[in-house]
């Protein structure tokens, strides 16, 4: 059943559950560079005659998220497009987790002999239940991350789709950890990935500063389990840890870096409070964090499109805490915590934001 990878990516179990999902990354990337534009520039047009004739009225600085809504869907195209991005998601987790529960067995062994091979560097508590908040299931994701038990190569090519076909040799998260900002002083002994799913940018991390103890932290046992029985196969010595990013159990001050990709709005606005200060705690005087993270409108300058595609998704998409992540002065949130913030280093994808935070010395 194993047909080998893709760069570092697994192969579906048969050549037509791989052709099945080529189709459907075809078909992602149809709704999602070649729709959603003309959606996007339609609904901005038509909301800017409204301001302009005052049929629409911005309150506070933003356009009532009500108004974004009414106006976009006046384009016939725009549930065509919603019933494409629901529908292709649903066919991709549908597939990719039939074609690997062939091999249940196999990847189960597999991960089973990393655990065994390397237990040193695999830390799970089997007391440790993930909070109720953390069992959703993230962009449709059956189980989501801490119920299935292949939850995490059913997300590793899941992923792939969702990329569009990019990331076969984890392009994505190299660039990642390579422009993640270390110390002003250049010392990095010890590295922290949290949300860090299967720890593809945890391992990269590893790459870059090899004399250094690096870290993954997620909630999902699935994932942390994958994570590691990658690494030992690619030889990467690498901690995976099943925590809560808001109480990860490390010792004040044990960290110089610290790097979050897009965690902060799939988490609770209280929560995203907890980790930031809990990142606080962990890391040293002098250390960064580096945060790559939706857009959120804390200066009213996140577009209408954009609002309209992160509440479309957090509905139909199973992103439930989005909204008010985007809604929330995320910066000053971070800033509040006691950290310095500054924009961080530019990404391919300009969708995210990018920020540095380091805790003053």
């Amino acid at each position: 059943m194993n047909r080998g990878s893709i760069g570092v990516t697994p192969r579906p179990t048969t050549l037509a559950d791989e052709s099945y999902l080529e189709f459907i990354t075809s078909f992602r990337r149809l709704a999602i560079q070649q729709m959603f534009p003309k959606v996007a520039e339609h609904g901005e047009t038509r909301l800017a005659q409204a301001m302009e004739n005052g049929a629409v009225k911005a309150e506070g600085g933003n356009v009532p998220l009500t108004e974004i809504q009414r106006i976009f869907a006046e384009n016939p195209v725009t549930p065509t497009f919603q019933r494409f991005v629901r529908t292709q998601q649903e066919m991709m987790w549908r597939r990719t987790r039939e074609s690997f529960f062939r091999d249940a067995g196999g990847l189960m062994a597999w991960m089973d002999r990393a655990a065994a091979e390397h237990p040193e560097r695999l830390h799970i508590d089997p007391e440790f239940v993930p909070p109720e908040y953390t069992r959703r299931e993230i962009h449709c994701q059956p189980g989501g991350y801490t119920d299935d038990p292949l939850g995490g190569v059913v997300y590793h090519y899941g992923t792939k789709v969702f990329y569009e076909g990019f990331n076969d040799q984890d392009e994505l998260h190299r660039e990642l950890a390579e422009r993640a900002t270390p110390p002003a002083d250049g010392k990095v002994a010890r590295a922290l990935d949290i949300g860090c799913s299967i720890g593809q940018a945890t391992t990269l991390l590893k790459d870059l500063y090899p004399d250094a103890e690096i870290w993954g932290l997620d909630v999902g046992e699935p994932l942390v389990r994958y994570a590691h029985a990658r690494a030992v196969d690619h030889g990467k010595e690498v901690h995976f840890k099943q925590a809560l990013a808001e109480d990860n159990g490390f010792a004040d001050a044990s960290f110089d870096m610290v790097l979050s990709y897009i965690l902060f709005h799939e988490v609770p606005v209280q929560k995203m409070r907890e980790i930031i200060a809990e990142t606080y705690r962990v890391l040293r005087p002098g250390g960064t964090f580096t945060i790559y993270e939706f857009p959120s409108n804390d200066k009213g300058q996140v577009s209408a499109s954009t609002r309209f595609l992160v509440d479309y998704d957090s509905r139909n998409n199973c992103e439930p805490y989005s909204p008010d992540f985007v809604a929330a002065d995320f910066r000053g949130i971070i800033e509040e915590a006691g950290f310095e913030v500054a924009d961080g280093p530019a990404l391919s994808n300009t969708f995210l934001q990018s920020l540095v935070a380091t805790k003053p010395a």
